[in-house]
């Protein structure tokens, strides 16, 4: 059975196995499967489920060849006692969000149809009083406090298992995995988290040198264990995760890393292993409101949810793919905003000044999981997808068919805020709910403010992706705190002003020692993956 084929042609096709223990396919796709809506979630029946059980069910449709007992095991291990919240992913409920949270300029925001970009909608200037109630999805009570942890504690297990001879069992010695990731914050700690001391596997993964909070920064370089190797790169992330993609299509390096028994992999959302399990969330938050009596099984809810890669809100498309009852994802975007001018207009053109921002996990020009997205709403069509991505890499753009933006605009609506929106945002959120959220996450609360509920919609999710403590001089700064010089110190000012806890995770890095102190141009990067296998 081999339900995985890249989105670029359907000659390379493979296993959910191999697809996870791939990666990326030879010819620079993802992989994609044609089978999303041969069948579909049960709904009703997921309503009194835990997280673990509806993981096992919306694990086993999508990765069809790994056996139910591969599967119940990666559950238990990814998220029995792994994550602070009973629920992992909890479900709390806000006062709607309205115009209040909105700066004084305004801000960017558009829904399917508006006619130009940063048109606002009529109704923008604040949520009618009969709008549908506003809850936050809290994606950060793992490991390393950020939405990257659900995904990253499963993907290790399902990797560990996509090259087992035997049910549950480890690869062996000669089939060692080498994953190798681009990060622009908050994947590489997480991924670190999930990867060290894995058997048969060694991890190497790249940041861009000072474009990361010191807090992310410090997460990866005091990371213990014998298979991990953490490097800073001369770049961006665009740069770094660019490089990436070109160590996976280097024949030369694979055949070296091959003589010593390593095979390349990612633990980027390039990895359905990755993007899957993300799916998982969607559904879960869904069960969890209707629990709450906030909707009804059946009801339609909106999600906004804050991306820079795609592979976020990619997640919830495909859990609608599912059956999920969603009326509208909202992309929210900060001031690196390809993919508001793609979703409005068509044209992706990372043809771009860069700017690092106080979100720098969304700091990003070239969204790869766009990629999936084109190809399922195309209706399949490899032959488009492969021409867009070749001008991509040739042009630095391309421009989407009319046809194609408009089954992609019935789907997706989209918004961006400024540097100075976000802060506001911070501000108003803790002001009018007393509800402390990252600049991430601040980015979806400033669009949602923006945009009208869909009209279909009983309830508005917003995905929250860090811990505010991530980041905590622009949280505080956004506060109007008098900020200290140290991060840490930082730390313990928000804390005693706004009556909240930093996870402990984070606090105690203050005094973690330095592991890591490699920093490389985008050039060595390969180099220093095949050093990093010869060390393991």
């Amino acid at each position: 059975m081999k339900p995985y084929h890249s989105t670029r042609s359907r000659t390379i096709s493979c296993s959910a196995k191999e697809a996870v223990r791939l990666g990326i396919a030879p010819d620079g796709g993802l992989f994609v499967s044609d089978e999303l809506e041969l069948e579909k979630l049960d709904v009703n029946a997921l309503v009194d489920s835990d997280y673990p059980d509806i993981a096992r069910r919306v694990l086993a449709m999508l990765l069809p060849d790994y056996t139910a007992d591969e599967i119940a095991a990666c559950v238990d291990e990814a998220y029995r006692g792994t994550f602070a919240s009973s629920e992992v992913t909890p479900v709390v409920k806000l006062d709607g969000i309205d115009g209040d949270a909105r700066a004084e300029n305004g801000g960017s925001s558009a829904e399917p149809g508006d006619d130009a970009p940063g048109a606002e909608p009529d109704g923008a200037a604040g949520t009618p009083s009969d709008s549908p109630a506003s809850f936050v999805l809290e994606l950060f009570h793992g490991p390393t406090s950020a939405f990257k942890d659900v995904a990253l504690q499963m993907l290790p297990r399902l990797m560990a298992r996509a090259g087992a001879a035997s049910e549950n069992a480890a690869p062996t010695a000669s089939e060692r995995i080498m994953v190798v990731t681009a990060t622009s914050g908050d994947t590489g700690k997480a991924a670190l988290a999930g990867f060290a001391d894995a058997p048969g596997c060694g991890i190497t993964v790249f940041f861009p040198a000072d474009k990361v909070s010191r807090v992310q920064e410090l997460q990866m370089t005091t990371q213990p264990g014998s298979n991990v190797a953490v490097c800073a790169v001369r770049g961006n992330f665009d740069d770094a995760q660019s490089a990436v993609k070109r160590i996976f299509a280097d024949q030369d390096l694979s055949s070296r890393l091959a003589e010593r028994n390593w095979t390349l992999s990612s633990a980027n959302s390039i990895n359905i292993g990755r993007l899957v399990p993300q799916v998982v969330y969607y559904v879960a938050a869904y069960a969890q409101l209707v629990r709450a009596g906030a909707i009804a099984a059946g009801d339609e809810v909106e999600f906004c949810v804050p991306t820079g890669n795609f592979g976020d809100v990619l997640a919830g498309y495909y859990a609608k793919l599912l059956g999920l009852p969603i009326a509208r994802l909202i992309v929210a975007s900060d001031a690196n905003n390809v993919l508001f001018d793609f979703l409005t207009t068509g044209v992706y053109d990372r043809n771009r000044p860069f700017f690092t921002t106080t979100s720098p996990s969304m700091d990003i020009l070239i969204s790869s999981n766009l990629e999936r997205m084109l190809y399922h709403l195309s209706g399949g069509d490899c032959e488009l997808v492969a021409s867009l991505m070749a001008e991509l890499a040739e042009k630095g753009r391309y421009e989407a068919p009319p046809e194609l933006l408009a089954r992609i605009q019935e789907i997706f609506a989209c918004g961006w805020a400024s540097e100075a929106e976000v802060a506001a945002a911070i501000r108003a959120c803790w002001q009018d709910h007393g509800y402390l959220i990252d600049p991430h996450t601040a980015c979806g609360y400033h669009v949602l403010a923006q945009l009208p509920a869909a009209p279909t919609a009983k309830a508005r999710v917003l995905l929250s992706t860090a811990s505010p403590y991530k980041f905590p001089r622009a949280v505080a700064e956004a506060l109007g705190i008098e900020v200290p010089a140290d991060d840490f110190a930082c730390m313990d000012v928000l804390a005693k002003e706004t009556g909240t806890t930093p996870p402990t995770q984070l606090a105690s890095l203050k005094d973690a020692p330095v592991l890591h102190d490699d920093v490389v141009d985008i050039d060595q990067m390969g180099a220093f993956v095949e050093q990093a296998a010869a060390k393991l």
